[in-house]
């Protein structure tokens, strides 16, 4: 006999004795809704990856890339050392010989020369960079004396940067233990101030501005951006007694601060002796350009209102690593760069494949990662300005945290 509810539908007999509905109840998952953790879809901006714990492991992506990207060439890094040190020289010679060139043909060449050769110098930093994660070759002595060299030239000091470097490759995405990219959380931002950043355009501007010219040295000296956990401690890049490092690597951090303040006394012999403007145009105004390509694509890489990041027990070095978001600079800066911003996911899973081999890499690794691999076509400026002005602040808690726009969204505000 078919038994029917209180309006008249037929419903079934369970297993467990109990009356089945007649219509299945759609059970929502909350914890992988991103909505559900404060995300707000921004228009312009990609959609969030899933939430979901990755249905892949690390060895099956590594099977997807062909075994010869991961083999460094010693002829090969060298050879692309060499161009970028050619670049960067034949850039200077270039300069020199348009100084007795009428003023109006300066005002042009200046702005393009500072441009091309700050992109140099950030080419430099990223062969630099593949020594500090042994990309270079096989060898730990020749990435050491390589990166050391050229880090320095950029004043990087290379062992105290690359230190906190690794440590950020080991807890990207986490809320707490990011090296580089701390979270503000809700109970850090002031509410006077949050209103004004809010209301103002020309505030965003200036901080933008700010960050961009100064971002490096702040993190450097200061360790701006890092992670609450060193707050009260000395935190600072330089200092061999640092939190950051261990007491067997100050010998290192010492050897890096006096290689880059042995070059700060070349530099201003060469501007007593030349000139201190002609060092300005040669090198300080590039090394600017520089820095602000170094904090731009370190952040964006890391940053936007899609990109979630995980706490506690949520977080895994997996789950962390795909927080990182892929983007181009257009052909010619991508190149000058050797394509750091454009695979930089492949990087961060596997971050001793050469950056020769990195697009190969990129290419396979998406076939396994799907949804999970997050691609931004936003124009560079356009995907900054977002940043800034809706990637205010996270909540204290929840296993998943999106960046918020508005303070006053909360009822902490009576108004």
């Amino acid at each position: 006999m078919t038994r029917k509810d209180e309006n008249g539908n037929p419903v079934t007999f369970s297993k467990t004795l109990e009356w089945a509905s007649p219509v299945p109840v759609e059970v929502e998952h909350q914890p992988y809704d991103p909505e559900a953790h404060g995300y707000q879809q921004i228009k312009g901006a990609p959609p969030p990856p899933p939430l979901e714990k990755p249905p892949f492991t690390l060895k099956e992506i590594r099977d997807s890339i062909p075994p010869h990207c991961f083999e460094r060439s010693i002829p090969r890094a060298f050879f692309y050392t060499v161009i970028n040190i050619v670049q960067c020289a034949a850039l200077f010679y270039i300069a020199w010989a348009f100084e007795g060139l009428p003023r109006v043909f300066t005002l042009i060449f200046w702005p393009i020369y500072w441009l091309l050769q700050g992109a140099t110098f950030f080419g430099i930093g990223v062969i630099g960079h593949e020594c500090g994660h042994e990309a270079y070759s096989k060898y730990v002595r020749l990435n050491h004396t390589v990166g050391f060299v050229l880090h320095t030239f950029i004043l990087i000091p290379y062992f105290n940067w690359r230190t906190g470097h690794l440590k950020h490759h080991k807890g990207t995405g986490s809320v707490e233990h990011d090296e580089v990219h701390s979270l503000i959380t809700r109970s850090r931002v002031k509410i006077l101030w949050m209103k004004m950043i809010d209301a103002s355009r020309l505030y965003t501007l200036i901080e933008i501005v700010g960050f961009l010219t100064v971002g490096v040295p702040m993190y450097l000296i200061f360790n701006y951006s890092g992670p609450q956990k060193y707050k009260g401690k000395v935190a600072d890049h330089f200092s061999p007694s640092s939190v950051l490092f261990l007491p067997k690597q100050r010998m290192e951090i010492i050897m890096s601060d006096l290689a880059c303040l042995s070059w700060i006394f070349v530099l201003m012999y060469l501007g007593w002796e030349y000139s201190f403007s002609r060092v300005m145009y040669y090198y300080v105004i590039p090394l600017t350009v520089h820095n602000c390509f170094s904090v731009l694509l370190t952040f964006l890489q890391h940053t936007d209102t899609y990109v979630p990041h995980y706490r506690g027990e949520d977080w895994s070095w997996l789950r962390g690593t795909l927080c990182t978001v892929d983007r181009s600079y257009g052909k010619l800066l991508d190149v000058m760069f050797h394509h750091l911003a454009d695979t930089h996911v492949c990087h961060h899973l596997f971050p001793r494949i050469p950056f020769y081999h990195a697009q190969e890499a990129t290419e396979a690794v998406k076939t396994v990662l799907g949804k999970y691999y997050m691609w931004d076509e936003t124009p560079v400026l356009q995907a900054l300005w977002r940043v800034y002005r809706h990637c205010k602040f996270v909540e204290d808690e929840g296993p998943v945290a999106f960046y918020k726009t508005k303070l006053q969204d909360s009822k902490d505000l009576d108004d």
